[in-house]
């Protein structure tokens, strides 16, 4: 009888390839026929589309009816492909005109009534339709995500009568409409809330600046989490691109995404007992993990000798090249994964090594705990900092906190660092690659023999003589230096603390 195209999207990572989907209705006997590797759910619309339209007062045809979901070698998935499919059949039966539908994209799951109903990752969808050019047809619920995406027409439906009166010229569909005046969660923490605690306070903001992952480590209550919640009040905010990049993510999450949180600044804590599908991503299909989950944003991992070994040892690709790849038999995914590393430990298993009196640890004990730390693992953090228990004299003193530093304060200087170095050389110096250095990172005279020293002295790694630079070049760029100096190399230096204390422990 007849042939109709519609356009729609699947998912495939945090992307939405195009998925032609071709209608054909010729005479035979009933047969109702899908074609293109379709998964349970999308051969489930069969059943979903007939009542759908029958329900909506639309002629079911009763010819032999075949489907293709092109390209054939893409897996498809999911209930989002019964809109287009309920309106090729129609547009292929001629109850819809046909004539401006390669103008747009239709993606949502029906309801037996013919109602739209939302689905997941439906912003990759709108970043597809923006690149193509196309118009997009979202249903209602996903109109506020949707709407994110802007440079483009997207119309909202709630029930498939709607969308076939305005494909007849009978009525018009509202436009989503990005809503500006939404104010986002504001961050309430603050650094000026930790009594003392100064050193690991500087760490923190040179941490922030230069996007250094930073390693924490001191007896229980010291204040570890309380400075690692609060990086998140320092930091520079994100900008449209960063946050889309987020949305993107969580759109295709199990959670999905959640207007609210629009603009902030992702910050996960996953517990110590998570997996590593949990913390890299997997699944089938496959989806993001924890560290995906917070690109662009802090990755918080407390009590981290706790974790699975090979959990954490996931971690060193992704900290690297700043994005995850999940394979599997029949399919692939690239997550981005470009997170900030914020860690916090005990020195030993009874947590107050280094108290006197307190610490009844062996010193094979002691080496045994850090030990479920790896080399190259610590190798990938730049800083490692000591937090020590506080005298009651600084936790009592009520008055000289009240001339503590509050987070806009740092974040200004944070700002002013981060600034200078998107100036300088268009990324965070944590993302320098070695290439890079020689350019970037100026060095003093003899700040490099001193360096030699200390490499030489603590047995240390390239990798760690690299990181060392990237340091001393974010805390020059808080001094507003052009030259990394002794002094700048100096400070850095100090944030070493596992590398001057594996000659004792």
């Amino acid at each position: 009888m007849s042939l109709a195209i519609i356009y729609s999207r699947a998912s495939s990572g945090i992307t939405a390839p195009l998925i032609t989907v071709e209608t054909h209705i010729s005479r035979g006997l009933p047969n109702f026929l899908m074609v293109g590797l379709p998964e349970a759910a999308v051969k489930e619309s069969r059943d979903r589309v007939r009542s759908a339209l029958i329900n909506s007062h639309f002629e079911f045809p009763r010819g032999r009816i075949t489907v293709n979901l092109a390209p054939a070698d893409l897996p498809k998935e999911g209930g989002r492909f019964d809109l287009p499919i309920a309106l090729g059949i129609l547009a292929a039966s001629k109850q819809i005109p046909d004539k401006k539908l390669a103008e747009y994209e239709f993606t949502g799951e029906l309801a037996l009534s013919g109602e739209i109903r939302p689905i997941r990752g439906v912003l990759p969808v709108a970043l597809g339709a923006r690149q193509s050019g196309r118009q997009l047809i979202v249903p209602k619920g996903n109109a506020v995500e949707a709407a994110l995406v802007k440079d483009t027409v997207i119309y909202s439906a709630q029930h498939l009568l709607e969308v076939c009166a305005y494909l007849k010229g009978e009525r018009d569909l509202d436009a989503c409409e990005f809503l500006s005046n939404e104010v986002p969660l504001q961050n309430s923490l603050d650094l000026a809330d930790v009594r003392g605690q100064s050193f690991a306070k500087r760490s923190l903001e040179i941490a922030a600046a230069g996007k250094h992952s930073l390693l924490l480590m001191g007896p229980p209550g010291t204040g570890k989490t309380m400075l690692a919640s609060r990086i998140t009040s320092i930091l520079p905010s994100l900008s449209d691109q960063q946050a889309l990049e987020i949305a993107a993510i969580a759109s295709i999450s199990q959670t999905g995404f959640d207007y609210k949180k629009w603009m902030m600044l992702p910050f996960r804590a996953p517990h110590h007992t998570a997996s590593s599908a949990a913390l890299v991503g997997g699944g089938r299909p496959p989806r993001p993990g924890e560290i995906s989950l917070t690109h662009n944003g802090v990755l918080f991992l407390d009590e981290l000798p706790e974790f699975n070994r090979h959990v954490l040892e996931a971690l060193r690709e992704p900290l690297e090249s700043g994005q995850i790849t999940i394979s599997r038999a029949t399919s692939q995914a690239v997550f981005p994964a470009s997170f900030q590393l914020i860690a916090a430990m005990n020195p030993c298993p009874c947590g107050f090594a280094g108290s006197p009196g307190n610490c009844h640890c062996t010193y094979e004990q002691i080496k045994r705990y850090l030990a479920k730390l790896s080399g190259p693992l610590l190798d990938r953090v730049d800083m490692q900092v000591e937090v020590p228990a506080l005298p009651p004299s600084v936790l009592a003193n009520q008055a000289g906190e009240l001339s503590a530093e509050s987070s806009a304060v740092i974040k200004e200087r944070v700002v002013a660092a981060r600034q200078r170095q998107l100036k300088r050389q268009n990324k965070p110096n944590a993302e320098l690659l070695v290439s890079e250095l020689a350019q970037y990172c100026e060095l003093a005279e003899g700040v490099e023999a001193l360096l030699g020293e200390v490499m030489v002295k603590f047995n240390l790694s390239a990798r760690v003589y690299h990181r060392i630079i990237k340091v001393a070049r974010t805390i020059a760029d808080l001094g507003a230096s052009d030259p990394i100096t002794t002094v700048h190399l100096s400070e850095a230096l100090g944030y070493r603390c596992l590398d001057r204390s594996k000659l004792t422990y």
